[in-house]
């Protein structure tokens, strides 16, 4: 609960202090020092661990929430604010994200936080996937995605906030935005994300049809830069990282705001906005009855 509270105090100001300034070449909104430092105190390593090596200046942090790494509002408060504390430390220039959990990266959004949720619990929800979707968005840090499993829907997302995407050539994991195949409508910063990576057709296709791509597929398209096998992805990803931490960094800082700040401009200008869109179309009869069905259909998986 503390972590939560934490992050709803962060994105309470967040209105107020982009009207005020901007505080980075990415048009991120500022966070007070203040609240930083409670979100330090209050922070708690759980579904997220961190490994940071100062020698080097790169983090890698590992998904470890059993046992899909699905985005929860917990999972994403932590989840915000280690980028946060990752972003303050001025030794840090790069940040490898991987999962700890066997054959998957993320299974994306917690249907849980979406089903039979009070509208005010839904938009707490949703501001925290904003959140997450803008700290790696408009990071300083160079970001790579270890994608070591499958990652449909949100995992997909998170995968391409990132700068540069390895994926582990194995045909039985998918990746893509498959949010209509829940009877869900991927929101506009979903399809922006997208089409700012494989292009306008290809975000048509995959939104309206849900489709999931297997590694070789994601590839030609340019959902990720690049195949390994399973055992090389994360160790790919740090040979990579040096070859991005070799460009000058003002250099790079500023080619990557000026080809994301207009997407994040969009979402930040219109993001009360998109939280009410999200509460009124998740909280309706017809779309609780798709989740629940959904539901249904994975117990009896299980079962």
């Amino acid at each position: 609960m503390a972590l939560r509270a934490a992050l709803r105090k962060n994105c309470a100001l967040t209105g107020l202090f982009s009207r005020l300034s901007s505080c980075s070449s990415h048009g991120r909104v500022c966070v007070s020092p203040v609240l930083i430092a409670q979100q330090r105190n209050n922070s708690t390593s759980q579904k997220i661990k961190v490994d940071f090596d100062q020698s080097t200046g790169v983090a890698v942090m590992r998904m470890q929430s059993p046992p899909v790494n699905s985005l929860s509002l917990d999972f994403l408060t932590e989840f915000c604010i280690s980028v946060e504390k990752l972003e303050m430390d001025k030794s840090c220039r790069g940040l490898i994200i991987t999962s700890s959990q066997p054959k998957v990266f993320s299974a994306g959004l917690d249907i849980m936080e979406m089903y039979g949720k009070s509208p005010e619990r839904c938009g707490e929800f949703w501001r925290a996937v904003q959140e997450m979707w803008l700290k790696v968005y408009s990071s300083n840090l160079v970001t790579i995605a270890a994608i070591n499993g499958a990652s449909p829907a949100g995992g997909c997302l998170l995968s391409l906030t990132c700068d540069y995407r390895i994926m582990a050539d194995n045909p039985r994991f998918r990746i893509g935005l498959n949010e209509t195949q829940l009877g869900i409508v991927a929101p506009f910063w979903f399809k922006d994300t997208m089409v700012n990576t494989v292009g306008h057709r290809h975000t048509e296709m995959g939104l309206q049809l849900g489709l999931l791509y297997n590694p070789s597929e994601a590839l030609k398209m340019g959902l990720v830069d690049l195949l390994v096998p399973e055992d090389q992805v994360l160790s790919t990803a740090t040979q990579a990282m040096t070859q991005w931490l070799a460009i000058p960094e003002h250099a790079r800082q500023l080619t990557k705001s000026m080809m994301r700040k207009p997407t994040i401009d969009k979402l930040v200008s219109n993001r009360e906005a998109d939280i009410q869109n999200f509460v009124k179309f998740i909280t309706k009869d017809s779309i609780q009855k798709s989740l629940r069905m959904y539901l249904e259909m994975l117990k009896k998986r299980k079962a």
